[in-house]
């Protein structure tokens, strides 16, 4: 909300960590919380991850993912990085040769799992090819991929095992005089993964990837992802996201970005608060906001707009919004500019003044940005 005062009630104190660099992206630290997704073609198929790549870009993706299972993979890498228009990671699993050919292709982080990368040597040449090409490494920790040694300790997953697997790896890393590192330890489970990252952001000052990881499809992985993410950040916990859903990874950017957009941690596009509709709606609430979230996509300037379909509280919510929209009586409402009342509108009108006024609006802000 551009013209709303900052509310003391509403900060989030995060968590302090070190800054590292993913590419030209900076992650942990006073930097902004980066959202990111991975991509699902076949990585050898350049022009098929290029454009998945900047579609998610597009969407507002900070850092992509790409998975480097084979040769074929790494060998594309190179020319994905070359046009990618934002920061790729290579995802390595059990091959750590993967992980330097990925290195010497361009990638700008490395992501490994300690469960399956191999011994500490193995190790000590992965971190010798990432300072060679200048790559970040992220400890990649998964409570269905853990150490073997940490299961028969253990007895099964749990945050004391994953918290130990990933220290164990930032030692090998520290001991190498490597510290250009971020970590994650991801569950299925929202208490498990919750309390090894509890536990890890208070031995570490590394910065923190968060994830729910596997968290399922479009509705239940945003749900599970919202639960288990929105608690961590609110505690202030996480220095870079991933949403992982079964689903296009531009969704995953879109459901990355409301988690952060929500908590009042990242502000990108329009947000639209908008009611459930009943009976009092003087239009089609639920169809208007539909038409309105996709006509409004192209927007990338932070802003509100209030949808709602009565005047109980449409008027209370169009105070707190750029744009407004409240639903009257005889096929007709009014628009509120800043929080104030501006001017009546017909209902068959509606959705072309809205995107005329939240257009106008973003311009507005964006050339007072510049001043």
């Amino acid at each position: 909300m551009s013209h709303n005062p900052v509310r003391p009630w509403r900060n989030i104190e995060r968590r302090k960590s070190r800054q590292i660099m993913v590419g030209n992206v900076p992650v942990g630290g006073d930097a902004p919380i980066t959202v990111q997704t991975m991509t699902n073609t076949l990585t050898h198929d350049v022009q098929a991850t290029v454009d998945q790549v900047q579609r998610a870009a597009e969407a507002g993706a900070d850092i992509v993912r790409v998975s480097t299972p084979d040769e074929a993979s790494t060998k594309a890498l190179k020319e994905i990085v070359r046009q990618s228009p934002v920061p790729i990671v290579a995802d390595i699993h059990f091959h750590y040769k993967r992980a330097i050919e990925a290195a010497e292709a361009g990638a700008a982080c490395l992501r490994i799992n300690p469960g399956n990368i191999g011994d500490a040597k193995r190790v000590k040449e992965v971190i010798k090819a990432a300072r060679d090409h200048g790559c970040s490494i992220r400890i990649g920790v998964n409570a269905g991929s853990l150490e073997k040694h940490l299961l028969d300790k253990y007895g099964e997953p749990c945050p004391d095992a994953m918290v130990e697997s990933g220290l164990d790896h930032i030692k090998i890393l520290q001991d190498n005089d490597f510290h250009e590192f971020k970590i994650s330890c991801k569950a299925s489970d929202v208490f498990l993964a919750a309390a090894a990252y509890q536990q890890l952001a208070d031995l570490t000052d590394a910065p923190i990837h968060l994830g729910i990881t596997e968290a399922g499809g479009l509705m239940s992985g945003t749900i599970k992802s919202a639960i288990g993410l929105g608690n961590l950040l609110w505690s202030g916990i996480g220095d870079t996201i991933r949403v992982s859903l079964s689903a296009d990874p531009v969704e995953e950017v879109k459901v990355g970005y409301e988690i952060l957009k929500s908590l009042g941690l990242r502000h990108r596009g329009v947000n639209i608060i908008s009611c459930p509709s009943c009976a009092r709606q003087g239009f089609d609430v639920i169809k208007t906001v539909e038409i309105l979230e996709k006509r409004l996509e192209h927007i990338k300037t932070p802003m509100s707009l209030s949808i709602i379909g009565c005047v109980v509280n449409g008027p209370g919510e169009a105070l707190l919004t750029d744009v407004g929209f409240t639903g009257g009586g005889a096929g007709s409402g009014m628009v509120y500019l800043a929080g104030k009342q501006s001017h009546k509108l017909s209902n068959d009108r509606m959705i072309d003044h809205i995107v005329e006024e939240v257009e106008k609006k973003a311009a507005e802000i964006e050339a007072a940005g510049a001043a």
